[in-house]
């Protein structure tokens, strides 16, 4: 047990965020912590991380127990980085004891030289304590994190004060990582990664010596780190076991059952208070309904299941069919800017796309996808050929909504399209998006991202397209209403060209893939998963690959040295048998510590230091190494003796 949380209660303005939590993390414990926005998960965080004390009505309430050895890290503690530091110099300095322990041992080093052995003790517990903390790895343990969240080595000595606002996070999240504290605690730490990074670190959390603690929008990240999940809802934590889709199963069968057992109690208290109604005041009956009244006082009575509304209903329909052949594009460029300053992305791509494709577009930042979602709609000029079939209604979902008049309130914004709807039937269509209240009088330009999305859902609802173009449908959705749209989408039996980074939308709703890269554009005719396989696979072949050439060109230096060191033999063949053996170990021991510097050289390179477990492996090598050298050193002692 890292840490235990009793009867955690918290209250603002009047109103209970947090009621009663007890929660429990254990050492290899990985929890995703979900639930609305505004139900007290950023609240709980704090408490956990002391930054906010609980509420307290009794000396049994807001328990918060630590054991002696939990050590936190906390994303948004790790926001004040040395901007006048180098990005190296900054994840170095997480290491501030180990580089101080080796600046004395050096020390010592010298004065042991000048024959002042006093300090020889401490030499010894210095060095063991060093390599105890992997102390002499640390740069290449830094470049590893560093490299898995997306710096390059041209990067390391940028000052950290020229990177941008999504840079700086990820460095935080590095220097937190390197940290190692035994219980991580992440504040949607996948915002700003691209899925290369975002698979890294899921890896690395994965194999993290210590306890994990989320919150994150990002459900395939939970799907594939966590172990349990927490959900908050009006106040109250519940745990669940398993990732995120285990999760969502869990959550539906405990709503499933406790409506029926909601329902089951509330009809048989319905015929007792029938009963006792119909019987009470006859006298041949009283004594058996006052009994059943007394029955009726004492029934614990279940509370009527209330959950925050899981979901918008959101329902894209459309009337006309289109052809089966439903968009060409040949030969089209992927450009940006004008005039002089207009840059190519990509110079020719070329696809189809048929009725019912649902097609997802991917990519890293800046690549062009939202340009590519612009050109096959005609918005921007463009080379080449992009042919649309006839009978083609295209509804687009644009990321920044800047379709919308900001001017107009939210339900003037949806008249002003649709002037033949009545105003019962505009709040009805706004209803069905979660839309409500007051919000539907404010101005589009004052509403929140998710609001405004919302509001884009409800529009196209009216258009009745029969292709749907969307450029990063999820950004600014909570789970219930990302939850929703993929039920549209899924239920949906049009034509659907989809921009985004949300992998699990991506997962459920892509058939079909285009990547955009470096210049260039593939194809991929499979969903997403499939494409992970895929990555993966191309990834290890190009690992392997390197690490093949690698041995051999080790196992040629260890043949050439071999054919070296037998001449060297055969000219020495008449000397004694004790002479040959010390020589057999030196030679043994000079070949071992070639291995250790290859070995050395090695984890100091690119490929190896961000494989987190080649990297692992080879440094598992240069102890055995050492070890067999002090043995074969011991054994020239008794020779020489």
């Amino acid at each position: 047990m890292l840490v235990c949380l009793t009867n955690i209660n918290k209250f603002y303005n009047g109103n209970q965020v947090l009621n009663n939590v007890s929660l429990t993390i254990d050492e290899n414990d990985r929890i995703g912590l979900v639930g609305v926005n505004g139900c007290g998960k950023s609240t709980l965080l704090k408490i956990i991380t002391g930054s906010v004390e609980p509420d307290r009505f009794t000396e049994r309430d807001g328990v918060i127990a630590f054991a002696s050895k939990t050590s936190i890290g906390y994303l948004e503690q790790m926001g004040g980085l040395n901007t006048e530091n180098t990005v190296i110099d900054e994840m170095r300095s997480v290491f501030e004891p180990i580089h101080r322990a080796i600046d004395r041992l050096r020390e010592i080093e010298l004065e042991i030289a000048g024959g002042d052995n006093s300090a020889a003790e401490e030499y010894q517990q210095l060095s063991s304590w060093i390599e105890a903390n992997d102390g002499y790895n640390l740069d290449v343990k830094i470049r590893m994190v560093l490299n898995g969240m997306g710096f390059t080595e041209a990067e390391l000595n940028r000052t950290v004060s020229g990177f941008s606002g999504g840079e700086k996070t990820r460095l935080c999240i590095a220097r937190l990582l390197l940290e190692e504290p035994n219980l991580l605690i992440l504040d949607e730490p996948t915002n700003h990664l691209d899925f290369k990074t975002v698979m890294w670190l899921e890896d690395y959390l994965k194999s993290y010596h210590g306890a994990v603690l989320v919150v994150s929008h990002d459900r395939y990240f939970l799907d594939r780190i966590c172990t349990s999940v927490c959900e908050i809802e009006r106040g109250v934590l519940r745990r669940y076991r398993g990732n995120y889709s285990a999760y969502v199963r869990q959550r539906e069968e405990n709503d499933t059952r406790q409506e029926k057992e909601y329902e089951l109690q509330q009809k048989q208290i319905a015929k007792m208070e029938e009963y006792v109604a119909r019987n009470i005041v006859r006298a041949t009956t009283s004594k058996r309904a006052q009994s059943r009244q007394k029955a009726l006082e004492k029934i614990e009575r279940i509370e009527k299941p209330f959950h925050e509304t899981k979901s918008a209903k959101i329902h894209f329909t459309y009337a006309v069919e289109p052809p089966l052949d439903v968009l060409k594009v040949k030969g089209a460029d992927i450009s940006v800017g004008e005039g002089s300053m207009r840059r190519t992305l990509v110079d020719d791509i070329s696809f189809d796309v048929r009725r019912g494709d649902k097609v997802g577009i991917i990519g890293d930042n800046g690549i062009g996808k939202s340009t590519l979602l612009k050109i096959i709609q005609e918005l921007i000029p463009h080379k080449g050929i992009v042919r649309w079939n006839s009978n083609v209604k295209i509804s687009y979902f644009e990321q920044e909504s800047t379709n919308l008049n900001k001017a107009l309130t939210v339900m003037e914004e949806l008249h002003s399209r649709y002037p033949s709807m009545s105003e019962l039937e505009v709040r009805s269509l706004l209803a069905q998006v979660r839309l409500v209240g007051e919000n539907v009088f404010k101005e589009t330009g004052v509403i929140s991202g998710g609001e405004r999305a919302k509001l884009c859902f409800a529009i196209m609802m009216q258009e009745h397209g029969n292709v749907l173009i969307l450029d990063e449908p999820t950004n600014h959705l909570d789970l219930a209403s990302k939850e929703a749209i993929e039920s549209a989408l899924e239920e949906y039996t049009g034509t659907v060209i989809f921009v985004s980074h949300d992998r699990y939308l991506l997962s459920k709703i892509a058939g079909r893939l285009i990547e955009l890269k470096d210049g260039e554009y593939r194809l991929h005719e499979y969903g997403f998963d499939k494409y992970l396989d895929v990555l993966r696979d191309e990834q290890a072949a190009e690992k392997r690959a390197a690490e093949l050439e690698k041995q051999q060109k080790a196992a040629q230096a260890a043949k050439d040295k071999s054919a070296k060191v037998y001449k060297t033999k055969q000219q020495r063949s008449a000397e004694a048998a004790r002479k040959n053996e010390i020589r057999r170990i030196e030679n043994e021991i000079e070949a071992m510590q070639q291995q250790i510097d290859t070995l050395t050289e090695e984890i100091s390179h690119e490929e190896v230091y961000s494989d987190y477990e080649l990297m692992n492996k080879k440094c598992a090598e240069i102890d055995e190494l050492k070890n067999k050298i002090d043995e074969y050193f011991d054994i020239l002692v008794e020779l020489d003796a």
